[in-house]
C-alpha cells in the first residue's frame, strides 16, 4: 500500500472511532443514574427492550441515533431525540421498532422526537412494514410545546398516521411499558393490538394531579389507568403482562403467527461477497476534499463479486451509472466520479472534467439510466460525492440547467425505491439531483466523511466576505487584510460546523451516520423492506422525457 492510502486509512479509522465514542455516550440516554433508577423499578431500558425483542444474531439498522445531537443545550440536551428506532427482525419478520427512552426527560417529546417518530412512520408506510411501539413517555415536553404540538408535522400527525396505516393494512402493535399520557394515550388504542405491563404501565388522558385540579376527584394513577383498569374494566388494552419480558415475549408470539406479505418482486439471487477487501474503502476515500479518487474502486468493494455492468461507460464520465447486485439484490447505481478524466465533447474536442462536478452529458446519461431502471423494476442506489453542476458561460450556453432539470425530473418521478449514500460532498443542486432527503429516498445515510450544505465552507466564506467588504466600502469604511482574514475564518468555521454529518444527522437530514463497512447491510435491509410494498404507480417523467 502507498503512503497516501495509509494516510487515508488512518484518517477514516480516526473518524469512525470518534463516531463510535459519540454513539456510546448517546446509548447512555439520560445517564447511568437514570438507567439504574429504571432497573430498580423492575423495568428494562429502551435499548434493552429492543435487544430482547429482536431476533438474536440478526442484522439490524438503527435510524436516527444522532437525532438531537448537540441540540437543546438550554434544556439539558435530548440524546437520541429521546426515542430509539431500529429496523430489525422479530420472529423472522422484518419490522420497525419505536421505543421511548424514559431516561431522557421521562421520555417526553421534544420537537426532534416528533420528527424522528414521524420518520419511522414514514418508513413503515412507504414500505408497508409492520411497526411496534414500546411506549414509555411523559408526553409533550411542555417548555417547547409550541414547537411540537399544533402544526401539521407535529405530535398530532402521529395519530393521523396511526389511522392511515390501519387503513393501509399495515400491522401496528403497541406495548405500554411505562407512562402513556394525554394525547399519547390514543396511540395504543389506535394500534391493531395493545398490551400493558402490570404495575409499571399506565394510560390516561389526565393524571391523578390534573384530575384532582380539574374535577376534584382524588384517585391514584394505578386505579385511574393501570393494567387492571384497562384490561378488566375499560377494555382499552388487549393483554395484561406481568413484566417487561412477558410483554416482549407476547409480541414475539404475535409476530410469529403473522402471514406472508405481497412482494414488489425485486430480483434477488444468491449473495456473494465483494472480491476485493471492503475495508480498502478506508484507504480509498481521501483525507482531504480537494483530492481525487476513482469511484469505480469504491463500487467494486460494495457489489457482489465486484462485478458490475457500466452504462455508457465512455460518455458523461463525471457520473458512473452501472448495474450490479448487492447482497444478491439487483441494483442500479448512480455515483459521482471524483477522478479527473478526459471525455470527448461534441465536435471531437477533449476537455478536462473535474471530479465531483456534474456536467450536461453526465446529467443526460444519468436521467436515461434512471428511466431504464424504472422500466426494469430495479432499485436505485445513489452514491453522492459532488460539489455541484458545472457553471460558466460554456455550460450555461450548452443547456446545463435543462439537462440538470431532466435528471431531477427523472429521479423525482422514479417509482422504484431509491437509497442514498453520501460518502463525501453533497452540495447545492447536486444534493437534489443525486436524491437528497427532499426527494424521498427510502433510506439516506452518510459516511463519517459526508458533508451536506449549499456549498463548501471556503466557497461560502469567500462569497460572503466579498459581500461584507463591498458593503463596508460603500459606507466609506476600510477593511484591513487582517480583519478580512478574521471575518473569513469566522464564516468558514460556522459553515464547516453546519455542513458536518453530525449537524445533518442531528436534524434527521440523514437517517444515520454509518461505518462504510455497513453499507452493503443497510442497502440490503432497505431493499428487503421496500420489497414489502408492490409498485402501483406508473413511471412517467413528464415534460422532460425526451
Amino acid at each position: 500500500m502507498d503512503i497516501e492510502f495509509n494516510k487515508n486509512d488512518d484518517e477514516m479509522r480516526l473518524l469512525i472511532s470518534k463516531m463510535e465514542k459519540r454513539l456510546q455516550q448517546i446509548y447512555l440516554g439520560g445517564g447511568k443514574s437514570r438507567i439504574e433508577k429504571i432497573h430498580k423499578q423492575g423495568k428494562k431500558t429502551a435499548r434493552e427492550r429492543i435487544d430482547y425483542l429482536l431476533d438474536k444474531d440478526s442484522p439490524r439498522f438503527e435510524m436516527g441515533a444522532f437525532a438531537g445531537y448537540e441540540m437543546y443545550p438550554e434544556h439539558g440536551g435530548c440524546p437520541g431525540g429521546g426515542v430509539v428506532i431500529v429496523i430489525g427482525y422479530v420472529s423472522g419478520r422484518q419490522c420497525i421498532v419505536v421505543a421511548n427512552d424514559s431516561t431522557v426527560k421521562a421520555g417526553a417529546w421534544f420537537p426532534i422526537t416528533g420528527k424522528k417518530n414521524l420518520r419511522a412512520q414514514e418508513i413503515a408506510m412507504e414500505n408497508r412494514l409492520p411497526i411496534i411501539y414500546l411506549v414509555d413517555s411523559a408526553g409533550v415536553y411542555l417548555p417547547l410545546q409550541d414547537e411540537i404540538f399544533p402544526d401539521k408535522e407535529h405530535f398530532g400527525r402521529i395519530f393521523r398516521n396511526n389511522a392511515v396505516m390501519s387503513g393501509m393494512g399495515i400491522l401496528q402493535i403497541a406495548a405500554v411499558m411505562g407512562s402513556c399520557v394525554a394525547g399519547g394515550a390514543y396511540l395504543p388504542i389506535m394500534s391493531d393490538e395493545a398490551m400493558i405491563v402490570d404495575k409499571t404501565g399506565s394510560i390516561f388522558l389526565a393524571g391523578s394531579y390534573l384530575v384532582k385540579a380539574a374535577i376534584g376527584e382524588t384517585i391514584d394513577n394505578e386505579t385511574l389507568g393501570g393494567a387492571s383498569t384497562h384490561c378488566e374494566i375499560s377494555g382499552v388494552t388487549d393483554y395484561k403482562c406481568k413484566d417487561d419480558a412477558d410483554c416482549l415475549d407476547r409480541i414475539r408470539n404475535i409476530m410469529s403467527k403473522v402471514g406472508d406479505y405481497n412482494k414488489a418482486g425485486f430480483s434477488r439471487i444468491e449473495s456473494f461477497a465483494p472480491k476485493k477487501n471492503v475495508a480498502d474503502i478506508y484507504g480509498i476515500i481521501p483525507d482531504s476534499r480537494d483530492k481525487q479518487y476513482d469511484m469505480h474502486e469504491v463500487i467494486e468493494r460494495l457489489v457482489d463479486n465486484g462485478e458490475h455492468e457500466e452504462y455508457k461507460e465512455l460518455y458523461g464520465q463525471s457520473i458512473v451509472c452501472t448495474y450490479a447486485r448487492i447482497d444478491g439484490w439487483a441494483v442500479g447505481i448512480v455515483a459521482n466520479q471524483r477522478k479527473i478524466v478526459k471525455g470527448k465533447k461534441p465536435g471531437g474536442s477533449t476537455e478536462m472534467q473535474f471530479g465531483g462536478v456534474i456536467y450536461s452529458d453526465s446529467a443526460d446519461k444519468a436521467a436515461r439510466f434512471i428511466m431504464n431502471c424504472n422500466q426494469k423494476k430495479i432499485p436505485l442506489v445513489f452514491i453522492q460525492d459532488a460539489t455541484g453542476f458545472m457553471v460558466g458561460s460554456r455550460s450555461e450556453q450548452g443547456g446545463i440547467i435543462k439537462d440538470g432539470a431532466k435528471l431531477v425530473n427523472a429521479m423525482a418521478n422514479s417509482v422504484v425505491p431509491k437509497f442514498t449514500i453520501i460518502v463525501g460532498n453533497s452540495y447545492g443542486a447536486a444534493n437534489y439531483a443525486m436524491c437528497g432527503k427532499a426527494y424521498d429516498p427510502r433510506l439516506i445515510v452518510g459516511w463519517p466523511t459526508a458533508n451536506v450544505a449549499v456549498m463548501g465552507g471556503s466557497q461560502a466564506a469567500k462569497v460572503l466576505v466579498q459581500i461584507e467588504v463591498a458593503s463596508l466600502k460603500a459606507n466609506g469604511e476600510e477593511i484591513t487584510p487582517e480583519k478580512e482574514s478574521e471575518l473569513f475564518k469566522k464564516i468558514k468555521d460556522r459553515y464547516d460546523r453546519q455542513s458536518s454529518p453530525y449537524y445533518a444527522a442531528s436534524r434527521l437530514w440523514l437517517d444515520a451516520i454509518i461505518d462504510p463497512l455497513d453499507t452493503r447491510k443497510v442497502i440490503s435491509m432497505g431493499i428487503e423492506m421496500a420489497n414489502h410494498s408492490p409498485i402501483t404507480k406508473q413511471y412517467n417523467v413528464g415534460i422532460l422525457q425526451t
